[in-house]
C-alpha cells in the first residue's frame, strides 16, 4: 500500500535546510513554517551528521508540524541488503519521507522503494542531479536514461512521488512524459531552481496540473531575510495554480 502523506498545498516550495549550522536551520523552520505555500522541509546530512537523525527530527518537530523529508545525499546507490537497515533507522527516527536515488540497479530499486513503503515511509524517487556533468553524454559517469529506468520500475512498485531536475526545461518535459506514460497522477519534487538556472513559473508550467514542489536551498538559507525569500518564492508557486 502506498504511503499517504498529506502535504498542505498542491503547489508550493520545500526549503532545503542547508545552512551552515543546525541552529540556523531551526531558525529558518521557525520563521517560515506559518507561510502559505511552504509544503514541508528537506533535512540533509549537514544537520544529521551533527545531531543524529532522531535528534534532528525531534528538535525540528518542536518548530513545525509540516512534513519532514530526509535526504541522505542520496540514499539508494548501495547494495540492496543495506535497504532494510537504512529504512529501519529512518522509521525509528520518525522520518516521514525519504529521497531515494537507487542507482545500484533493479534490486536496489526494489529493496529501497518497497522497503520504505512496507515501513509506512513515503519514498520520493529520483536518479538524476540538476547539472550536466552528471550524465555520461556530458562527461559524467551515469548513463543518460538512468532516471527513466528507475521511474518506470518504481511506479510498478507503487511509488507516486518523484524527484525531477528542474533546470533543463526540455529534459524535464521528457521526464514528465515518461511518468505520464506509466502513471495517472504523480507528485513532483523539483530541485535546480534558482542558483542552478531553473525558475518556478516555467518549471511548474512544464509539469502541467500535477502537484509540484520546488526544492530550494541557497535562495532561502543564504538570504538576508529567509522568511521574506520564502514568502516570495512560495507566492510564485501558489500563483501557478
Amino acid at each position: 500500500m502506498t504511503k499517504v502523506l498529506e502535504f498542505p498545498v498542491s503547489r508550493g516550495i520545500i526549503p532545503a535546510l542547508d545552512a551552515d549550522s543546525f541552529n540556523e536551520n531551526r531558525r529558518i523552520v521557525a520563521a517560515t513554517t506559518g507561510i502559505e505555500g511552504i509544503a514541508g522541509y528537506k533535512l540533509g546530512l549537514s544537520s544529521v551528521l551533527r545531531l543524529g537523525l532522531a535528534r534532528a527530527v525531534k528538535v525540528l518537530r518542536e518548530e513545525t508540524d509540516l512534513p519532514l523529508i530526509y535526504d541522505h545525499q542520496k540514499a539508494g546507490p548501495d547494495v540492496p541488503s543495506m535497504a532494510p537497515k537504512f529504512i529501519d533507522l529512518c522509521a525509528e527516527s520518525d522520518v516521514q519521507a525519504v529521497i531515494l536515488f537507487p542507482l545500484a540497479g533493479e534490486q536496489a530499486v526494489k529493496s529501497f522503494v518497497s522497503g520504505a513503503l512496507d515501513c509506512n515511509i513515503l519514498p520520493i524517487v529520483g536518479g538524476e542531479l540538476p547539472f550536466l556533468e552528471y550524465r555520461a553524454s556530458h562527461g559524467g559517469y551515469v548513463v543518460d536514461d538512468v532516471l527513466e529506468r528507475i521511474l518506470t520500475l518504481a511506479i510498478a512498485l507503487g511509488a507516486q512521488h518523484f524527484v525531477l531536475p528542474a533546470n533543463d526545461p526540455k529534459r524535464l518535459a521528457e521526464h514528465v512524459q515518461t511518468l505520464r506514460r506509466n502513471i495517472v497522477s504523480a507528485s513532483l519534487f523539483l530541485p535546480g531552481i534558482g542558483a542552478l538556472g531553473g525558475n518556478i513559473r516555467d518549471t511548474f508550467a512544464t509539469v502541467g496540473d500535477w502537484p509540484a514542489y520546488a526544492i530550494i536551498g541557497r535562495a532561502i538559507c543564504d538570504a538576508d531575510h529567509p522568511s521574506e525569500a520564502a514568502r516570495r518564492l512560495s507566492g510564485e508557486a501558489i500563483a501557478t495554480l
